[in-house]
């Protein structure tokens, strides 16, 4: 079997106790695994598959509590570094009435911005996979070892993924946030992108065309996220999709993230992946994935909240 490994950020969530308040107005949290990477990560291998998390973490409390949790989950954690230089990030979040998220990030810098580029090594294998998001392309050592990581894993026969997974308040600027994520995105075979980011980074508001536009470079495959509405799949040979499903939310993190871990699980399992794949099969996988994030939402949290494959099994069988 592929590896799936990811890169960038782990960090604790603190998961507000009160629903519908603003995060001024929140008296109290409770720790939480977090950081789109490492949430792919473990929603690969919670599901069965092989997974590996790249990243820095500090000689901290908090960063043994991540190491651990990423190892319960049964990610290959031997490529975690640590560092006396940086805390381990956090994050603190609100949670709307309808489950959505606001963050506040603490990471100026945080220790997963340090991981250096000469710390990436040959570590990919021909058929692996590597995942990144738009968190860790800020002006820090970390972006230059993702474009390490980037090319080694291509040069090995690897496939690259990508999801921006925007996150504004990191940012100096928007337009800082868009450049680095279009400077990126050319690189990836697989870029998926939700309704909420499409007209940001691709500064289109005609869909069609926006999605078009996301063809640069060696991608060669979109997929187009939204939310209850359900997703789609779109490539140079085909185009499909798959509904929503209707669940009661609780919390929304870590749905984009066992979305895009559950696709790259079934991704694993096509050996000839970029040699072409079938449109029956990327609806499967679609469908699976969809399911898999659906689940995650009736749950708090995102690492805590991931599904095993049974449970998404069931609840399309469900259907």
């Amino acid at each position: 079997m592929s590896t799936v490994f990811t890169i960038g950020e782990a960090l604790i969530d603190w998961i507000p106790e009160q629903r519908g308040v603003e995060l001024k107005a929140v008296g109290g949290f409770s720790r939480a695994a977090g950081g789109a990477p490492a949430n792919v990560a473990s929603a690969v291998s919670r599901l069965g598959g092989s997974s590996a998390f790249i990243g820095k973490l500090g000689e901290d409390a908090f960063g043994d509590f991540l190491v651990e949790t990423l190892a319960e989950a049964g990610v290959d954690v031997t490529r975690v570094l640590r560092t006396r230089e940086a805390n381990t990030a956090m994050a603190f979040v609100s949670l709307k009435a309808d489950g959505n998220r606001d963050f506040s990030f603490y990471r100026n810098p945080s220790a997963d911005m340090l991981l250096e580029k000469d710390e990436i090594g040959d570590w990919f294998e021909p058929g692996d996979l590597l995942h990144f998001c738009s968190v860790d392309l800020i002006e820090a050592p970390v972006k230059y070892a993702h474009r390490e990581a980037i090319s080694r894993c291509r040069e090995a026969g690897g496939i690259v993924s990508f999801d921006p997974n925007v996150r504004l308040p990191l940012w100096k600027s928007p337009e800082q946030c868009r450049q680095a994520i279009l400077e990126f995105l050319p690189m990836a075979h697989l870029v998926k992108i939700s309704d909420e980011e499409l007209t940001f980074i691709t500064g289109i508001s005609e869909e069609e065309e926006a999605l078009e536009s996301l063809f640069a470079g060696d991608v060669r495959h979109v997929i187009y996220t939204r939310g209850a509405a359900g997703a789609t799949w779109l490539s140079k040979d085909f185009r499909v999709g798959v509904p929503g499903h209707a669940v009661s939310v609780i919390d929304t993190t870590g749905a984009g993230d066992a979305f895009i871990g559950s696709l790259l699980y079934g991704v694993q399992r096509q050996p000839d992946f970029l040699g072409g794949i079938e449109a029956q099969t990327a609806r499967e996988l679609l469908a699976f994935a969809n399911a898999a994030a659906a689940i995650t939402t009736t749950r708090p949290g995102a690492i805590a909240a991931l599904p095993t494959a049974a449970e998404v099994n069931d609840l399309l069988a469900a259907k």
